[in-house]
């Protein structure tokens, strides 16, 4: 889709998504923020499936993993597995419309979050229901604009 990938449009966003997945909100809204960098795991690893892939994404995940002040691993677990299906279907990704890649998005980080909430329940969380896929959800409505303006960007700067 693009044939040039500008490596700092990368690197700044990235640095954004690890900025907002651990910025402050209020207590109400925290179950419903979007998981910022999965998104852009997602994003990268379909516009760009030769340069960025599972290794990468499971480094970004460690690194979110330090940041939240999880346990080591969690999350790169499930940006790594997020990253490998992505990779699997990024050729039909594609072409899909951007309704239908919402849905995909929902999927995946559906997929991601219930991952995360699995390993968290092993390790002791108390946390139950289905309140977990809330950002799966969020993230899916966010994604059509993530991806327009990041299009956008690595157009001009790329």
């Amino acid at each position: 889709m693009l044939s040039v990938i500008s490596y700092p449009v990368f690197a700044l966003s990235v640095l954004l998504a690890l900025t907002l997945s651990i910025a402050p909100v209020p207590s109400g809204w925290l179950e419903f923020r979007p998981e910022w960098l999965a998104l852009i795991v997602f994003y990268w690893t379909v516009r760009a499936p030769a340069q960025f892939g599972v290794f990468l994404a499971a480094a970004l995940g460690l690194l979110l993993d330090v940041l939240e002040s999880t346990p080591l691993g969690v999350n790169a677990m499930a940006m790594a597995v997020v990253a490998f299906l992505v990779l699997t279907i990024h050729q039909r990704l594609r072409m899909y419309p951007l309704p239908q890649q919402c849905a995909i998005v929902f999927l995946l980080l559906g997929i991601n979050q219930m991952l995360v909430h699995v390993i968290k329940q092993a390790l002791g969380a108390d946390n139950t229901g289905f309140g977990y896929l809330w950002p799966a959800l969020t993230s899916a409505v966010v994604w059509p604009f993530l991806s327009l303006t990041l299009d956008n960007i690595n157009r001009r700067l790329g």
